[in-house]
C-alpha cells in the first residue's frame, strides 16, 4: 500500500475535481467579494434577517477566526461567521451567511437529512480515525479481518459524505430563496450569489467522489472483485 500507483490512479479524478473546485471557490469568492450588495447590510445582519423571516429564533450569530471558516453548530444553535463574512457587505458575504442560516433553518425544521447527518458525524469521525490503522495493520499482518474492519469503518465516512451532499445543496437553495424573498439581493445580484454557492458545492462533490474512490481502492486491494493483491 506504500506509494501504490493504483491509489493515485483511482483517486486522480477526485483529486483533480478537488483542485478545480478550490480554484472555483476562490475565484467566485474574490469576484463576489468585490461587489457590494445594494441592500447595504452586512453578512451578520443578512443572517439575522433570514432567520427572522423564517421564524427561526434562538440562534446566536457570532464571529470566528479564519477565512471562510463559517459554520453552524446544531447542538449549540450557534452560527459562526468568518470576519470577512460577519462584517462584510459584499454579495459573497451575504451568500455565505445566508447559506449558514439555511442550516439553522434546516435544524429548526428538523430537516430529515440534517438529522441523519448529525447522527452520523460522531460515528464517521471515529470510523475515519480507525480505518487507515486497521487496514494497514491488516495488510502488514496479512489478516483479512482487520482489513475488512477498516473498510467498514471507512464506509461510515462515505455514508456521511453522501448524506451531507444534499444537505449542503438544500441549504444553498434556502439561502438564495430567502435572500430574494427578503429583498436583500435583487434577481441580478442573485446570479453572482449563485456562482459563489455553486462553487462551494463543488468542494462537497469533490469530497464525496474522493471518499468513494478511496473506498473502491480499499475494496480492490482487499480482493472484493477477485484475488487479493497483497
Amino acid at each position: 500500500m506504500f506509494f501504490d500507483p493504483l491509489y493515485f490512479l483511482l483517486l486522480a479524478p477526485g483529486l483533480a475535481l478537488a483542485a478545480w473546485a478550490q480554484w472555483r471557490v476562490q475565484s467566485a469568492y474574490r469576484e463576489a467579494d468585490a461587489i457590494p450588495s445594494q441592500s447595504g447590510v452586512s453578512g451578520a445582519q443578512a443572517a439575522q434577517i433570514v432567520l427572522h423571516e423564517a421564524r427561526t429564533p434562538g440562534v446566536e450569530i457570532e464571529p470566528t477566526e479564519g477565512m471562510l471558516s463559517d459554520h453552524y453548530v446544531p447542538g449549540e444553535k450557534i452560527l459562526r461567521l468568518s470576519p470577512g463574512v460577519y462584517q462584510g457587505h459584499s454579495l459573497a458575504a451575504l451568500g455565505i451567511a445566508a447559506h449558514e442560516a439555511g442550516h439553522a433553518i434546516q435544524d429548526a425544521r428538523r430537516y430529515p437529512l440534517l438529522v441523519v447527518r448529525n447522527l452520523i458525524v460522531p460515528i464517521a469521525n471515529v470510523g475515519s480515525g480507525l480505518s487507515w490503522g486497521l487496514i494497514l495493520l491488516g495488510f502488514i499482518l496479512s489478516m483479512g479481518a482487520f482489513i475488512w474492519a477498516g473498510i467498514i469503518a471507512f464506509s461510515t465516512t462515505v455514508v456521511f459524505q453522501l448524506v451531507n451532499l444534499p444537505v449542503e445543496f438544500d441549504a444553498s437553495r434556502r439561502a438564495r430563496l430567502a435572500l430574494l424573498e427578503s429583498g436583500l439581493v435583487s434577481p441580478e445580484e442573485d446570479q453572482t450569489v449563485k456562482k459563489v454557492l455553486n462553487a462551494a458545492a463543488l468542494t462537497y462533490v469533490a469530497a464525496t467522489l474522493t471518499s468513494m474512490l478511496t473506498l473502491l481502492y480499499f475494496l480492490v486491494r482487499a480482493g472484493a472483485f477477485g484475488g487479493r493483491d497483497d
